[in-house]
This record gives structure tokens, C-alpha cells and sequence, in this order.
């Protein structure tokens, strides 16, 4: 297998309505920054892979056939990717695959969304065949897995409000973040209404317009780099049905085998002693506890400890969501590959205010659907 690294990274001011730039605008943005930040031209990209949530939540069908010459995809290939929510980081596995396999040697990664154009909450109560209809949106449909969670693992009603208290404070320290709240506190936090319970206001993820670019390049295309890149060391992805016998909503069975396959792949066999930051996708504050243990940083149960003791936070062993995560921007197309970039980033030593210093080692994770679509992926600052 080819060696693939993260070039440059690019992303948008992500916001409620960005009604000054269309999509093909919105995409424009992202990767201009990219590129600028990977010091490339668009005639040094070989290839375009564009990743989209649901054409619903814009109501444009294949807006890739008229995004084409917007993203620089005008005579070369360009392939649609889409995963549900995990699209993002989907999009850059598949732009990994190229490179490593041999097919090109610099593929551009962009995924977007536009929530502002159409409205989310009707795209995800449409019932599909053969299918539970899900008639209370995303957070009608996970707030009984958190109670879930909470019933099994015991874990304190404040675990929520402390995820969201962190996770927004980092945002105010991110430029490009839709919500930055440096003097949100517990008490604000639970203060504020009760949407699904136990899921309050202030511990969901807003609907954002924005958009995200990656430029993975082929060994010989890092090493002629000017600045520093992030070497991939090991990517995942896998899918299960939305339903079936013993599925566990809690502790979902395609997060933990895609976990399980990164860290061999990466060569990890401790996480939570090896990766020094990750960018977990938390659309919901409880979420954070709950992953920790699915993708395998602590045991069954131990997620909300970890969360409790302070070691996710800015200067704890293990930084969670820097950025400021899905909780402070969510384009849902681009949510994941957000997560990626932001991993890339910290490794590179570009994350700005919210670097984490010495970060070496990194995590980017994005899920999707019903928990049933899995991507994830370990960027290092150094070759495996």
C-alpha cells in the first residue's frame, strides 16, 4: 500500500445562512483555502471527490453535475460519495484509496452542505420503504439511546451539560465556528430548554450552512511539499442495517469493528495512551461519553468518567474536539470531513488557537445515518 498524507486543508465561516455565496460558492471558498494552504494550483489536482448528505436537505438532486466546473472538476474525474452523516469522512477515505492505490497522486476532498436552502427536519421525516418512519428528526430519534446509555452506565444527569460547557468554549477559540460562546456555563447550560429529554438546547448542534476541502497527495507529492503535512496512517470505515436483531443503538457493532480495524491498522495498541487528540462526530453533548467507548478509549461504562475527570478537555490527556465539534458547526455533509481536517490540522500545527500542543498523533471520526455508517481515520506527523 502507498503512503497518503493531508497537504493542506480548507474550510468555510460556518454560519445559519450564508446567503452571500451560493453552493458552487460555498464550495469555491473551502477550496481555495485548501490549496492556498497546500501551496497547489488547480491544475496540480488530478481528481475530485465530492461528498453530500441527502440531496433533501437542499432539494437539489445530483448538485454534483452542476457543481462540476466550481470545483475544478471540468476534465477530470469526479466521483459522489454519500454515507448519510459519516459522508464527510467517507469522502476523504475514498480520496485516500486513490492515492494509496496508485490511481492519481493529488485528489481533492470537498464536502458541503447548505441546511439554509431547505429545511432539515422534513428531509429526515420523509419514510423510505420497508422502514420505520422517523417523524422527530435527529434528536427525537437519539435521545432514547442516550437514555440508554445513561441507564446502563450509570453515569450522572451533568455529564451532558459538561461535554457542551467544553465543547462550545473550544468553539469560541475556532474562526470558523457557527457557535462561539466563551461564557457559557453549567448553569446556562441547564438552564436552557429541555428539546428530547435528556437532551437540552444548549447541548445540541445547531443547522449550518458551510463546507470543507482536504488535498491528499502520494508520498512524493508530501515529501516536495513546503509545509508539513499529515501522514495517514490508517483509515476505516463500516456499515450496519439501521435495524436488526440485537442491534445495539448504545454501543453500535460497525463503530467498534471500524475502531477495532484503525487501531491495528494505525499499529495503536493503546488509544487513549498513543493519540494524543481526536475530533469525535457529537451532534448531541452525550454522544462524547458514548463514543469513547465504542471506537475503544476506555471499557464499557467508563466514558462518562473519563468525560467527568476533565482529561477530554483542552490540556487533559485526551482533547476532545478542539474545534469545538459537531456542537459548534454542523453542515452535515461537510461534519465529518471537518472532523478529519481538524485532525490533520493539529498534527500539521496549524489549528490556531485551539492547537493542542505536541499533538503528534490524531484521530478524525464521523458517523452517519441510524449509527450505521462508520469512517474514521489516524493522521500522525510522522510516516508510520
Amino acid at each position: 500500500m502507498r503512503r497518503a498524507a493531508v497537504l493542506g486543508t480548507g474550510q468555510t465561516h460556518h454560519r445559519t445562512r450564508r446567503t452571500d455565496v451560493s453552493m458552487a460558492g460555498l464550495c469555491r471558498e473551502a477550496i481555495e483555502r485548501a490549496l492556498a494552504d497546500a501551496g497547489l494550483g488547480w491544475e496540480q489536482i488530478d481528481a475530485v471527490v465530492l461528498g453530500k448528505a441527502p440531496d433533501l436537505f437542499e432539494g437539489v438532486m445530483m448538485p454534483e453535475l452542476f457543481l462540476a466546473s466550481s470545483i475544478g472538476a471540468a476534465g477530470k474525474p469526479l466521483l459522489r460519495v454519500h454515507t448519510a452523516g459519516s459522508v464527510g469522512g467517507a469522502t476523504a477515505i475514498v480520496a485516500t484509496s486513490l492515492v494509496r492505490a496508485g490511481v492519481h497522486r493529488r485528489v481533492l476532498a470537498v464536502a458541503f452542505e447548505k441546511q439554509s436552502e431547505s429545511n432539515a427536519m422534513w428531509a429526515l421525516s420523509i419514510q423510505p420503504p420497508f422502514s420505520a418512519p422517523i417523524t422527530a428528526g435527529a434528536g427525537g430519534y437519539f435521545a432514547p439511546h442516550i437514555r440508554s446509555y445513561i441507564k446502563r452506565s450509570g453515569a450522572p444527569d451533568h455529564i451532558g451539560t459538561l461535554v457542551a460547557v467544553k465543547d462550545r468554549r473550544n468553539g469560541a477559540l475556532n474562526p470558523y465556528a457557527h457557535l462561539r460562546q466563551p461564557g457559557i456555563t453549567r448553569e446556562s447550560v441547564q438552564a436552557s430548554t429541555m428539546l428530547w429529554d435528556p437532551v437540552r438546547y444548549d447541548e445540541t448542534c445547531p443547522s449550518s450552512d458551510g463546507a470543507c476541502a482536504v488535498v491528499i497527495g502520494d508520498q512524493r507529492a508530501a515529501e516536495s511539499s513546503a509545509g508539513r503535512v499529515a501522514w495517514i496512517r490508517a483509515t476505516s470505515m463500516r456499515t450496519e442495517p439501521t435495524f436488526y436483531a440485537g442491534k445495539d443503538h448504545v454501543n453500535p457493532r460497525a463503530g467498534a469493528t471500524a475502531a477495532a480495524a484503525l487501531w491495528a491498522a494505525a499499529g495503536i495498541k493503546d488509544p487513549l495512551d498513543e493519540v494524543d487528540v481526536a475530533e469525535l462526530y457529537v451532534p448531541f453533548s452525550w454522544f462524547e461519553p458514548m463514543w469513547l467507548e465504542n471506537v475503544g478509549f476506555v471499557g464499557q461504562g467508563q466514558g462518562w468518567k473519563l468525560v467527568e475527570s476533565g482529561e477530554t478537555a483542552l490540556g487533559g490527556a485526551l482533547p476532545i474536539n478542539p474545534s469545538g465539534g459537531v456542537l459548534c458547526s454542523n453542515p452535515i455533509g461537510a461534519s465529518g470531513l471537518l472532523r478529519f481536517a481538524e485532525a490533520a490540522m493539529q498534527v500539521m500545527g496549524r489549528a490556531g488557537e485551539h492547537q493542542v500542543a505536541g499533538a503528534s498523533t490524531a484521530l478524525g471520526h464521523a458517523y452517519g445515518g441510524g449509527s450505521q455508517f462508520f469512517s474514521m481515520w489516524v493522521v500522525g506527523r510522522n510516516p508510520q
